[in-house]
């Protein structure tokens, strides 16, 4: 089995993605045999950072007054 992650490229109006020749030859796969393909997205940092964002957020009204304190002195 081979587990990896890689970028979506362009090939003419379509996606796809490579697979590294050493990871063909430990599977002794060539060119043109069939294989079967997962594809799952993973997180972006857009989608990280909006998570991160959303606790700031949440952390920041729940102590509002002592963070104005805090900025008053």
């Amino acid at each position: 089995m081979i587990q990896s992650t890689q970028k979506i490229i362009k090939i003419g109006s379509s996606g796809g993605v490579t697979i590294p020749a050493k990871d063909l030859k430990q599977q002794n796969i060539s060119i043109g045999d069939e294989v079967e393909v997962i594809v799952r997205p993973i997180k972006t940092k857009d989608s990280e950072n909006s998570e991160v964002i959303s606790a700031a957020k949440k952390i920041l009204d729940e102590y509002r007054q002592d963070f104005v304190n805090l900025a008053k002195r």
